[in-house]
């Protein structure tokens, strides 16, 4: 059936509706191959770009389909299919580790980035199309963008809803022992097409609505778009307190959040969107408070933006590029974009901040040729992140010692494992050493906890003269089990050295507030044993281990611990009882039930 500007809604419906179904069923296969790792998910450099343009592409039509003319939307589809395409074979040719298949090396943000490149070059090209020229009237942009984006979210919360209905379905059906529903709509072969047809015909109505209601939705837009531009005097006034404090606080409170590029990069985003709330297609300016602020706002984007790049320069030349720094530059270059034409903007005469207009077009161009950049090898985060991490390395501006090869073969794709390849060449016999060590590990070490154990280097040992065994300083303190409270990581405590059970080797008791943790040694592995506890939870117990008074005191039958004038009454961490009294060991003068630990 032709695609053109004049189908009847009947014909766009049978049409999406038929899209919608593709779409699903396409899903489905794909999912069902990945699952049972047969063709076409075996040849990952064919299964990425099937993936991401069965998810992504089928959405140009559906919105577009009575909108544009019939090779224009083929047109613009197919180019988008090859966009998608090249992207997803990038990912997979960097990113799948050997012997990886299927869906693997497809990472969320490829298909974030995929979504947001189609949705702004889409609304560049259909107005366009509309008008018959390269560029529109920013009113057609503007009109469409948000006409669209309100689509898709009443398209989004039909199919939610849909859903839910299901699943309601379900559940009320399996009250009284039927649960077909519930498998049904558990099925990926019911779930898929399912979805799709139902996303294709919310969205051929959403079409519809928005269409016949098309001034009941430029109201409705025009409005929450209005109240949001009134925001812009107060995030004028919170940009404009922010910068006039730096001069008595300093940039190193800001230096020390580790975040702040990201913060005020997102307050230039917020200065941004509120400019445009304000502005929205141009057509009437806003009150004078909200058009004075948005002149304002666009002034302070300068100070703004330029922070934020002096923060993002002094990490990367501190440490040289992440993919993370690599992608807030890309944000940087397009906030820099918007702030030089929003200041212009902002000081130009004429009508009121009318290059905005042209700021906004030529920003989303810049857009889209970023995003591919920094999912093909042009500007690759992995590729850049890798070549300026090696070079730190190889220049000994970071050690061997302190460099991470996990980050090579783990987290920068097939660039990364091609680096960690000519390392072991390496001159520098201890990069050689740890790039090989690496690669024939290939096990990508867990995330491990802080390391546990006291602080010996701050320890107070007890009495004077005596000193912590080796063995016991030694200890992994991470595995040993213990959950003693001085055994956490950095504990400051205090150590005595005392014979508790009279077998003639010294124990070791680390002090918490009034109680003792007592650790014996066996085969030269210190375990806790017991604990000393008394009653008085605030004696002074340092000033009486300072002062020498640490002794075992032996009533019969058992031996307590007495620090000063406080007497401690020692409990076994036993392994049960033994005819009603604890055992494991204990600490009792007879020895008739005393057990060593094994």
């Amino acid at each position: 059936m032709a695609l053109t500007n004049t189908m009847t809604p009947r014909q766009a419906a049978g049409i999406r509706l038929a899209i919608g179904l593709a779409q699903g069923i396409a899903l489905f296969l794909l999912q069902k191959a990945d699952e049972a790792k047969a063709w076409p998910a075996t040849t990952p450099m064919l299964y990425a770009p099937l993936l991401v343009c069965a998810l992504m592409v089928p959405l140009l039509p559906l919105a577009a389909l009575s909108a544009m003319r019939r090779t224009a939307l083929i047109a613009w589809t197919a180019v988008a299919a090859a966009l998608s395409a090249i992207l997803a074979v990038h990912a997979a040719w960097t990113g799948a580790e050997p012997g990886r298949l299927g869906a693997g090396p497809l990472t969320p943000p490829l298909f974030v980035a995929t979504a947001a490149m189609l949705f702004i070059a889409h609304h560049l090209v259909q107005p366009a199309d509309a008008a018959r020229k390269p560029i529109a009237p920013y009113a057609d942009y503007f009109d469409l963008t948000w006409t669209n984006g309100v689509r898709l979210a009443l398209s989004l919360a039909f199919t939610g809803a849909f859903w839910l209905l299901l699943a309601l379905a379900a559940a009320l059906f399996k009250l009284i022992g039927v649960t077909a529903i519930g498998k049904l709509i558990g099925e990926t072969a019911f779930a898929f097409p399912a979805t799709g047809l139902m996303f294709a015909a919310a969205v051929h109505m959403a079409v519809q609505l928005t269409e016949a209601r098309a001034g009941l939705v430029r109201g409705a837009l025009t409005v929450g778009l209005t109240l949001l531009g009134w925001l812009t005097p107060l995030m004028v006034l919170i940009g404009g307190g922010f910068l006039a404090t730096l001069p008595f606080t300093g940039l190193a409170p800001l230096w020390g959040t580790k975040a702040a590029t990201a913060i005020l990069l997102t307050a230039a985003a917020a200065l941004v969107i509120l400019i445009n709330a304000a502005y929205q297609d141009g057509e009437e300016p806003p009150h004078a408070l909200p058009r004075a602020a948005a002149r304002v706002a666009g002034l302070l984007l300068i100070p703004i933006v330029i922070l934020a790049g002096y923060a993002l320069w002094l990490r990367i030349d501190q440490y040289g590029l992440t993919p993370e720094r690599v992608f807030a530059t890309a944000y940087w270059v397009v906030a820099v974009g918007f702030t030089v034409g929003y200041a212009l903007a902002a000081v130009k005469p004429g009508p009121w901040m009318k290059p905005l207009e042209r700021t906004n077009l030529v920003m989303a161009a810049v857009s889209v040729l970023l995003l591919i950049a920094l999912f093909t090898p042009l500007a690759d985060p992995a590729r850049l992140s890798v070549a300026s991490q090696v070079k730190r390395l190889e220049t000994g501006k970071v050690s061997a010692e302190k460099f991470d090869f996990t980050f090579l073969w783990f987290d920068a794709g097939r660039y990364g494992r091609e680096a960690l390849e000519r390392l072991k060449t390496s001159r520098n016999a201890d990069i050689a050493d740890r790039a090989r060590k690496m690669a024939i590990t290939k096990e990508k070490p867990l995330i491990t906890p802080a390391k546990r154990g006291p602080d010996f280097a701050q320890m107070a040992v007890y009495p004077a003269g005596k000193t912590l065994p080796d063995s016991f300083k030694a200890q992994d303190w991470t595995s040993s089990g213990t959950d003693a409270a001085c055994t956490i990581t950095g504990m400051r405590c205090s150590a005595l050295i005392i014979d508790v059970d009279g077998d003639g080797a010294d124990e070791v008791l680390l002090a918490s507030g009034s109680t003792f943790d007592i650790f014996k040694s066996s085969n030269g592995v210190w375990r806790r044993v017991a604990m000393a506890t008394g009653i008085c939870a605030d004696a002074n117990i340092e000033s009486a281990l300072k002062s020498g008074a640490a002794q075992m005191a032996e009533p019969e039958p058992r031996r307590d611990l007495k620090i000063g004038d406080q007497r401690l009454t020692i409990v076994p961490m036993g392994d049960g009882c033994r005819n009603g009294v604890p055992i494991g060991p204990v600490w009792y003068k007879t020895g008739v039930i005393q057990e060593d630990i094994r």
